[in-house]
């Protein structure tokens, strides 16, 4: 994964940023949405259906599709105080996103759940994951101030 993103936060346009931001939030939505219904639809595996009230209880598509969107707004938001603090900003995006992209894949693992269940969720967790993270290192590179002598 590239981490050639602008230097520094006056390198990047809010506006730009955050379109991209809520652009991204929707295809979060979408792949959890698109993930469930492939798991449910086409392999009958139930997704974030634990025997009871597990860790996320009975979430249903919506919840999970809306929980995707927030997580890519979250991102933005990270992705803009890390411009605005951090010099280098983007590697410590990207190691910060895979790490969290880790942990939500590990932990459907860890419940007490069909095993098809388990890993259903684990793979959706990180193509929506991955999906964050590339998406919005794109945007903050494509949302950088052009200088003079400088093109896109």
């Amino acid at each position: 994964m590239s981490t050639d993103l602008p230097s520094s936060a006056g390198g990047l346009d809010p506006g730009r940023l955050w379109a991209g931001g809520l652009a991204t939030a929707v295809v979060a939505g979408l792949i959890a949405v698109a993930g469930i219904l492939v798991a449910r639809g086409l392999f009958d595996v139930a997704v974030l259906a634990p025997k009871g009230e597990g860790l996320w209880g009975n979430a249903n598509t919506a919840t999970y599709a809306l929980s995707a969107g927030a997580c890519a707004l979250a991102a933005t938001a990270l992705l803009q105080l890390l411009a605005a603090s951090t010099p280098g900003f983007g590697r410590f995006f990207t190691w910060i996103m895979l790490l969290l992209t880790v942990v939500a894949t590990a932990l459907p693992l860890s419940l007490d759940v069909e095993q098809s269940s388990m890993i259903a969720t684990a793979v959706i967790n990180y193509v929506i994951g991955i999906a964050i993270l590339t998406i919005l290192n794109g945007v903050a590179r494509s949302a950088g101030h052009v200088t003079r002598g400088q093109s896109r």
